[in-house]
This record gives structure tokens, C-alpha cells and sequence, in this order.
């Protein structure tokens, strides 16, 4: 009876519409359910070790990354970071600051994504301490490939990762 074609039909449907609302629900409320049971992205300056940056990363900015992944089939990435101070974070926060995702090997600027009906997918409501925030950036023809190292710049704050 599974085989019949519109049942296969209303299964693949069914497994869309999953897909999607799985999806959407990553977007709306800024968590994973497999998040937590992945290491987090390593996070390093282009001036200093990974161990350094990620210091001053929480020193300066109050922020940790947590992780770099492609997502979407590959045609979207996922950043995501975890304030610490959220004092400290708030310029990151700020709406008039444009994030961009910065490939350096192919030299592309990645703005955020922004959809039409939701617009921008990043957060600008005041950071809150021990919270993680995600930021999705389009990727373009697939230029950013799992593993390639990429920086987010958001105003002066910059964090380099590489991508999961």
C-alpha cells in the first residue's frame, strides 16, 4: 500500500514539510536540538592563537563563538555565539550594524540573509548573559565550503572560525 504513488507522494510531502518547520524552528527560536551534542567551532583573530583570541573575544566583546555551519543544503550559514557579558555585547546588537561573513580565499562579503516577509535573520533586541544568538548569511553558489576559514565582522568587533 506504501508504494502507491500518491501515498509516496504524500510522504515525501510530509517529509518537506518536516524539513521546513524543523528549520523554521531554528530560526525562530535561536536552538538546536543537536547543538548542544556538537563541539563548538574553533575561534581564533588573524593576530593572535586560538587560545588568545578566544580570550579576547570574551574580554573585549563579552561574547564566545559556539559555532560556524553550513546548513540548508549548503546554501545558508549558520553562525552562532553566546553572550557573556551582555554589556559588552550590546554593540553587536546594534541594528544600525550591518554583519558581514568575510570568505577570504574568494574574497567575498556575505551580507545577512534577509527574506522578504521576516527580514534581516539576526538579533537586535538587548543581549542577554548566557544566551546564544545566531546570525544566517546566504551562500551564494556554494562558495563557502565546509572547512574553509571565514571572519564575522560586525562594525569592529571581528572573530574568525572555521566553517563545520
Amino acid at each position: 500500500m506504501n508504494d502507491h504513488p500518491s501515498n509516496r507522494t504524500r510522504l515525501r510531502a510530509a517529509a518537506a514539510t518536516a524539513g521546513l518547520l524543523a528549520a523554521f524552528g531554528v530560526v525562530t527560536t535561536g536552538c538546536s536540538s543537536t547543538a548542544a551534542h556538537e563541539p563548538p567551532a574553533k575561534a581564533a583573530t588573524a593576530e593572535a592563537p586560538a587560545g588568545a583570541a578566544a580570550a579576547s573575544l570574551e574580554e573585549r566583546w563579552g561574547v564566545e563563538m559556539v559555532a560556524v555551519r553550513l546548513t540548508a543544503a549548503g546554501s545558508m550559514i549558520d553562525v552562532r555565539y553566546k553572550v557573556l557579558d551582555p554589556d559588552k555585547a550590546a554593540p553587536l546588537f546594534v541594528r544600525a550594524t550591518k554583519p558581514l561573513l568575510i570568505h577570504p580565499s574568494s574574497g567575498a562579503e556575505i551580507p545577512v540573509h534577509s527574506p522578504a516577509k521576516t527580514g534581516p535573520l539576526r538579533p537586535t533586541n538587548p543581549p542577554q548573559a548566557g544566551r546564544v544568538y545566531f546570525t544566517m548569511f546566504s551562500n551564494p553558489q556554494g562558495r563557502v565550503k565546509l572547512g574553509d576559514a571565514v571572519t564575522l565582522k560586525i562594525g569592529d568587533f571581528e572573530a574568525a572560525a572555521i566553517v563545520e
